[in-house]
């Protein structure tokens, strides 16, 4: 007879204190500051193929987890050919047609200065990587700084990722 009582306060107890996090939205990861995870050996079609020693090159560079058939990694291609600019910026081509993700590079321009691809997911599942696209912030030492999940879009850019970025730069020099 008390056991129900009990089970309902743990449960509201559980609830309340998810709502107390700073921001609930937030997919926290337990890979930041631990060493990448490590990258298919498959590249995509013809493009260079990424890997664990382009993470470790001095520079913070970005890794994006991506695919062709999703449309906030569409929203967010824009963002990635304006921040190729700057930095290396990696793909992992994640569970996606090879012809369907080169014909997209190829008509919206190609951001990636390496692409692994990923038809699996496997190396997903190793990041830590709940659906794409997935942004991750690299320091020159192969760390992750930095884990952005959704696109790299309004808002969330200006307001999540690019404060991060903007740390891991400044902690680069």
């Amino acid at each position: 007879m008390l056991l129900p009582p009990v089970l309902f306060l743990a449960l509201a107890l559980t609830f309340w204190w998810g709502m107390q996090r700073e921001d609930p939205n937030n997919l926290p990861s337990t890979m930041i500051g631990r060493e990448a995870p490590s990258l298919p050996e498959t590249a995509l079609n013809d493009n260079e193929l990424l890997t664990a020693e382009m993470l470790r090159q001095p520079g913070v560079k970005l890794v994006n987890f991506w695919a062709s058939w999703c449309p906030p990694c569409r929203a967010e291609h824009p963002t990635l050919m304006a921040l190729a600019r700057d930095m290396p910026v990696y793909g992992v081509d994640l569970k996606d047609n090879p012809d369907d993700a080169q014909r997209f590079l190829d008509k919206d321009g190609n951001p990636y200065a390496a692409i692994a691809a990923d038809p699996r997911g496997r190396a997903a599942i190793d990041w830590g990587v709940t659906a794409p696209p997935e942004t991750f912030i690299i320091d020159g030492k192969g760390r992750i700084l930095h884990r952005h999940a959704g696109p790299l879009i309004r808002e969330d850019y200006t307001n999540r990722f690019l404060p991060e970025l903007q740390k891991a730069l400044a902690a680069e020099k």
